[in-house]
């Protein structure tokens, strides 16, 4: 499963989920200011950037088209 920790009006945010959705893979959206536990999570990770990916045991901050990209998709 794919977790994307996004706040409002953040760029790199809807860039990541649109590259996303145009892979066709799914992912699960956490508002970091709507969400205590969320906000909590992406600390604990060590990250205070949006958007945070997480996916497994691997977890990225930043638009990363390079990594979404290892994560295969319909394309």
């Amino acid at each position: 499963m794919v977790i994307v920790y996004t706040k409002p009006n953040c760029p790199a945010c809807y860039a990541t989920k649109r590259a996303l959705d145009k892979r066709g893979i799914a992912y699960q959206s956490h508002d970091v200011t709507q969400s205590p536990e969320a906000l909590s999570a992406v600390k604990a990770l060590g990250y205070r950037a949006m958007p945070v990916v997480v996916v497994g045991d691997k977890h990225w901050c930043d638009f990363r088209p390079d990594l979404i990209e290892t994560l295969g998709g319909e394309r």
